[in-house]
């Protein structure tokens, strides 16, 4: 155990957001994500949400400042799901990021995952509610 950090976060999360460099993205998957399937470097989280893990990464993970930092997995037209957890990361996100959330298209999501450090998987049960994150710099 360490003071400071969210004792949600595991040594294999942390260990993974210290070897991401500036511009380097993290899926952060719900409970159908296919992360094993789009990444060989997946983190199980199951038991947790999407909303607490994000919460407790952002407090030591900088989103990237020259970039846009945030995407979504877009609903797939037609899907009349909604999709209230997004509200929830925009306001966990807020303190950290004055950009916009982006939506990718779904498939173009998982093309995008594929290319990203890791995956980290959670027992989250709403739908549409993978996000990525883009790592900054630290500047503090």
């Amino acid at each position: 155990m360490l003071k400071g950090i969210p004792s949600i976060l595991s040594p294999e999360l942390l260990k993974i957001m210290m070897e991401m460099g500036h511009g380097d993205e993290i899926v952060i998957g719900d409970g159908n994500f296919p992360g094993a399937s789009v990444n060989d470097r997946c983190v199980r989280c199951d038991g947790h949400g999407v909303p607490e893990l994000l919460e407790a990464m952002l407090k030591l993970f900088p989103l990237d400042t020259y970039q846009k930092p945030v995407y979504l997995m877009q609903k797939t037209p037609g899907d009349t799901v909604e999709t209230p957890i997004w509200d929830e990361y925009a306001k966990i996100i807020k303190p950290y990021t004055d950009e916009q959330m982006i939506e990718v298209e779904r498939f173009e999501f998982y093309e995008r995952a594929k290319k990203t450090y890791a995956v980290v998987m959670t027992g989250e049960s709403a739908l549409y509610a993978n996000i990525i994150l883009k790592k900054g710099v630290v500047t503090e």
